[in-house]
């Protein structure tokens, strides 16, 4: 590690110290922008992740990246220019998740998108997930967990195993539910500006809920009673007056169906 990087390791371990358990977040938008490229890097690398490759799905990844494109647009999305907001789909029928690093790079399970009924549903939970990013909730449990001198660290000296054991405690965070609350309110803030249903994300919820919740996905884990969930989406969608009727837009000339489709099985 050079010399300039141990010193900002050191200051950044001051500053954690004297900042104590306040919420104070230290890594800047430039550190969540090299911590996303080396996780991605890793999660690609991978062969566990299985992601699907964009030259071979390419009709699937330009109807995931029109969807994101929605959202980007809404006008509602802080870092939109700074962030890579780079999509993977990650090949798992059996596993109903997505999740997001710092710097905005969405990976979502194909058994997610298989489990959704339609593009509304989906485009709540890619409008949840650029919120984590968006709002950095990732760069802030890091923080927590870990502490900003063991990550920049890590990732400023390379240590390919330190990167791998810190990417599993990334895929391991738990949010707060108050974290959780604030990606539902903005995935819905997102989705009020587009021509998806804005309360999008509680089609997911009600779906796990009225299947009885008795075995939930990783997606749900750490994350509020679905109920619950579902009841604050659409009455922050009611309260700012967004559309909630049923709506499947087509999105690249294809329907949810076809772009399911598209998918292995």
């Amino acid at each position: 590690m050079k010399l300039s990087q141990v010193i900002l390791v050191f200051f950044l371990s001051l500053a954690l110290w004297s900042c104590g358990d306040d919420g104070v977040l230290l890594f800047s938008v430039e550190d969540d922008i090299m911590m996303g490229k080396e996780f991605d890097q890793q999660i690609e690398s991978d062969p566990e992740f299985n992601i699907l490759p964009e030259s071979q799905y390419p009709e699937a990844y330009s109807y995931i990246y029109s969807m994101r494109d929605a959202i980007l647009n809404s006008g509602q999305v802080k870092y939109v220019d700074e962030f890579a907001w780079e999509m993977h789909l990650i090949d798992d029928p059996e596993t109903l998740n997505a999740f997001a690093t710092p710097g905005g790079y969405i990976y979502i399970y194909t058994g997610l998108i298989n489990y959704l009924d339609d593009a509304s549903s989906l485009a709540g939970v890619m409008g949840h997930e650029i919120a984590h990013s968006d709002e950095r909730h990732s760069s802030k449990q890091l923080q927590k967990n870990v502490g900003v001198s063991v990550v920049l660290g890590i990732l400023l000296g390379n240590d390919l195993q330190a990167i791998q054991g810190l990417t599993a405690n990334l895929l391991a965070l738990s949010f707060s539910r108050r974290d959780e609350t604030d990606a539902d309110n903005q995935s819905v803030e997102y989705l009020c500006e587009t021509d998806f249903e804005a309360d999008g994300a509680s089609n997911f919820f009600a779906k796990i809920e009225a299947e009885g919740g008795s075995n939930p996905p990783a997606f749900l884990s750490t994350h509020p009673n679905p109920d619950d969930r579902v009841e604050n989406i659409r009455e922050m969608a009611d309260m700012r007056e967004c559309g909630t009727e049923i709506a499947d837009p087509s999105i690249e000339n294809m329907t949810y169906a076809e772009f399911q489709a598209l998918l292995p099985r």
